[in-house]
């Protein structure tokens, strides 16, 4: 008798991704490596688990209770620890430690639904160098894409510019009425939960719908300073308007990286942890723990450098062609 065909449960054992695809991974991860490490980056490790997360209106960290919390009496008050979102809080304790220039190549873990493009658990590559400033960033992530891919080096564009370009609209003087009303006449629509007073909420809105797909062609290119409120943990120029200091990579249809010239007051930071907190409460989100060990660090002395956190996956989907994240993963979100 013939062998039948497995079944779609029974097969679930085996990898998504094809040999060829795993071959493939490998040789692009090793390339990333002798890049960092002919630059002279020492590459390093820091916990996936932590009593820190990044505290961020949109990034739902995994929690996981402690050993032994589930012995304690009263499990409501037993602190859980989390999986990381991105190694930033530990690689820059390490840069405040007397660290040059660092990389890391992780595993992060994000509560989203699974997609094309996305799975909750997936690789982070994330560097750092000491006195790298924006433009610094931008052209090192520019060297390691055109090394990696093989695009040519990356155009760079302000987020004012690229709205303006693509959108009509002038994403930093425009009022949030205004915003608003240019929206819903070309078309954009926005969730129920929408509000009409969330700014970014509605720039993200036209930045998806308008902007985004026209960064989606070769050359790659970055985008950069944002407003002040998407700053994350970057710096905001004092300029009029004024910017912060975040820049993200877009090639071949997705965003493959978000960096900073990183923010380095403590006290900027406790102010826009309790904003982001305030607005998770808003979306009726758990708010996340405030305190942590980077700002500790902060305060002893994070030294002025830019970071920057690349998906992987994403750009082996970009290298190979591949449509979807599970063709370059062995085991993805449903299989894990």
């Amino acid at each position: 008798m013939a062998d039948r065909p497995a079944s779609d449960e029974t097969a679930r054992w085996r990898p998504t991704a094809s040999w060829d695809m795993l071959r493939r991974r490998a040789e692009l991860l090793a390339q990333l490596r002798a890049f960092f490490v002919t630059r002279g980056f020492l590459e390093v490790e820091t916990p996936l688990l932590s009593q820190d997360t990044v505290v961020d209106r949109h990034l739902d960290p995994f929690a996981v209770i402690a050993p032994g919390a589930q012995a304690h009496a009263d499990q409501s008050k037993a602190k859980p620890r989390w999986l990381q979102t991105s190694p930033e809080f530990g690689m820059k304790r390490l840069m405040a430690a007397g660290g040059e220039a660092i990389f890391q190549v992780t595993r992060a873990f994000r509560q989203e639904e699974l997609g094309p493009l996305h799975n909750p658990e997936f690789t982070i590559v994330e560097w750092y160098r000491r006195g790298d400033d924006l433009a610094a960033g931008m052209q090192l992530l520019s060297d390691l894409c055109e090394t990696l891919l093989g695009r040519g080096p990356a155009a760079r564009l302000s987020y004012q510019d690229a709205f303006l370009q693509f959108a009509g609209i002038d994403p930093l003087l425009a009022s949030t009425a205004d915003i608003v009303a240019y929206a819903r006449a070309r078309g954009v629509t926005a969730p129920d939960s929408m509000a009409a007073e969330d700014r970014d909420g509605w720039l993200d809105l036209l930045l998806v719908s308008l902007v985004e797909p026209q960064l989606n062609l070769d050359p790659p290119t970055i985008l950069h300073s944002y407003p002040p409120s998407q700053a994350a943990l970057a710096v905001v120029q004092n300029t009029h308007p004024p910017v912060a200091e975040r820049f993200e990579l877009y090639a071949g249809g997705m965003e493959l990286a978000n960096g900073y010239h990183e923010l380095l007051d403590p006290a900027v930071l406790r102010q826009r942890n309790r904003q982001n907190n305030a607005d998770r409460a808003a979306d009726r989100k758990p708010t996340l723990p405030e305190e942590s060990h980077l700002l500790a660090a902060m305060e002893a002395g994070l030294p002025a450098c830019a970071g920057v956190a690349l998906g992987f996956d994403r750009v082996v989907m970009l290298a190979t062609g591949a449509k979807r994240i599970e063709e370059v993963i062995a085991f993805p979100f449903d299989r894990a």
